[in-house]
């Protein structure tokens, strides 16, 4: 429902991180925030075999699941158009686990958004991630992406995409941000957010 929400909130020009804290404020409505994606080896995989399982009576399920599973899609087309504006766009692409603060980039929709920028030769993509130490095979062999520092990766960009939620992604300094586009997939910077 929230990644579903957040390409509502696109389409209509209302921002989602104002949108959830507000309707939350209500006693019975509780509205996770959305994401780039559902990753990770159980959330993302686990509900595919419960509707293989019964497909004639999960069509919720199924359509949750292809809501999530289309995210990272949505987050690409959006890095492409910004991207459009450069002759020879560089972005900084900030996480590549499947969740905040963990190493774990299994089913991670972080990692997909990348492959899949790198694929499309969109630019040149630094890849950022405190718990990610190397470049995985899926990237490694590609030139156009490295792997930096944040504020290396920063100083790099024309682009900054925030993909994970890592509290040091939360705590930059934010006058690197200046001058950037930014494309904000995981709320990484919230309502009120100033340069």
């Amino acid at each position: 429902f929230a990644n579903e929400l957040s390409l509502v909130c696109d389409h209509v020009g209302v921002d989602v991180w104002e949108l959830i804290p507000l309707a939350n404020r209500h006693p019975r409505v509780k509205i996770l925030q959305p994401g780039p994606g559902v990753g990770g080896h159980c959330i993302a995989v686990d509900p595919w075999f419960i509707v293989h399982s019964a497909p004639k009576v999960t069509n919720l399920i199924r359509t949750a699941r292809e809501v999530n599973d289309d995210k990272p899609n949505y987050v690409v087309e959006r890095v492409k158009r910004a991207a459009s504006r450069f002759k020879e766009p560089r972005i900084a692409a900030l996480g590549l686990t499947f969740k905040p603060n963990v190493d774990d980039i299994r089913e991670s929709p972080a990692l997909s958004i990348v492959r899949k920028l790198l694929e499309l030769e969109v630019g040149k993509v630094v890849v950022a991630d405190p718990f990610v130490p190397r470049l995985p095979a899926q990237l490694a062999d590609n030139s156009n992406c490295s792997l930096a520092s944040v504020d290396v990766a920063l100083a790099q960009s024309d682009i900054v995409l925030g993909l994970v939620g890592h509290t040091a992604f939360r705590r930059l300094d934010r006058r690197l941000l200046r001058e950037k586009i930014i494309i904000d997939s995981c709320g990484l910077w919230p309502v009120g957010f100033k340069l």
